[in-house]
């Protein structure tokens, strides 16, 4: 062979390995040394809890897997994140995990826009499902928001879909109520000023719009009941039982049964089994450091990483949460 000839062989191995280099990252073999490595988070919006806890994530996997660049990206929430996934703008989210479960499934709002490639990394910590009212509304069940003016979400959210599927568990729907379709920062306005009768969001507690009316005005929170917590439960798998603590708003004495939604930490199938496998390593074995980015931080376990999983794990991350 010709020295030309061997001198383009060369050219061609050499230029050829550094593609593989260059696009080593969340999706094959990504963990040979030396490679770099980038992946983008989807939070949230700044002010929400979503944006600190990736922030912390990504602190944490660029200290901890070798070659890793990964960045914290402020979007829409859950919702938006899905979509970023499924279009390849983004490689991990935090979401919802009855919004993920709506997703694989092509439900509610991906109704014909099923994802079958996002999988889950782990489950973090609860948000609640809590019906609001003012204690002079008279309302003391879901049962009694019959004939009532409900503000029940922001048309076609995650909210509105938890608000709809707990009122059908006590047999009502949007034809027994005057449904008002808010999101919570409107619907907690319009509450104090008398324009709703009971107000719907979910949200870890204590929430703070929540906090606000009752410093202003002695509130109600609705129970759901066990026996109507067990029914959704059986329907939608992705709901967990929950108890409000007395005392956590100003004037409920009383601890109050609801259920919740989990925030999960998901990917799409680009990330592979090693990298699935690192990432859920590499933050729960540093929990600390959510602690210290948000009080929420303190509700995510090892333990409960695989609480209210709505859909097929990165078997990396089922592999890591499965050892002993």
């Amino acid at each position: 062979m010709k020295f030309h000839s061997i001198r383009r062989f060369l050219i061609a191995g050499l230029v050829a390995a550094a593609a593989i280099a260059a696009v080593a990252g969340c999706g094959g073999d990504g963990q040979q040394a030396g490679a770099k490595k980038f992946l983008n988070i989807g939070t949230g919006g700044t002010a929400g809890t979503y944006y600190p806890i990736g922030g912390a994530m990504a602190e944490i996997l660029n200290k901890e897997i070798p070659g890793m660049n990964a960045s914290a990206q402020s979007t829409g929430a859950s919702v938006a994140n899905i979509n970023m996934l499924q279009d390849g703008s983004i490689d991990l989210a935090i979401v919802q995990n009855d919004i993920t479960y709506y997703a694989v499934n092509g439900t509610e709002m991906f109704k014909d826009k099923k994802f079958d490639g996002l999988r889950g990394i782990a489950t973090l910590y609860p948000e609640t499902c809590q019906f609001v009212t003012l204690d002079s509304s008279g309302i003391k069940s879901v049962k009694d928001l019959k004939g009532k003016r409900v503000a029940v979400g922001a048309a076609g959210s995650g909210a509105e879909a938890n608000a709809r599927q707990i009122m059908e568990a006590y047999g009502l729907t949007y034809d027994d109520i005057s449904v008002q379709y808010l999101s919570f920062g409107e619907a907690a306005s319009a509450l104090k000023d008398g324009n709703v009768d009971a107000a719907f969001l979910t949200a870890g507690y204590p929430t703070a719009s929540v906090q606000d009316i009752s410093s202003q005005n002695k509130i109600r929170l609705l129970p759901v009941e066990p026996a109507a917590a067990d029914a959704l439960i059986a329907k939608y798998p992705f709901y967990t039982k929950t108890t409000i603590p007395a005392g956590t708003y100003a004037g409920c004495d009383e601890e109050i049964p609801t259920i919740s939604v989990m925030a999960m930490l998901v990917a799409s199938d680009k990330v592979d089994e090693q990298m699935g496998y690192d990432i859920a390593k590499a933050i729960f074995s540093n929990l600390d450091r959510l602690q210290a980015a948000h009080a929420v931080g303190k509700q995510i376990t090892k333990d409960t990483a695989k609480a209210g999983m709505s859909l097929p794990m990165n078997e990396g991350a089922e592999k890591y949460f499965n050892e002993k």
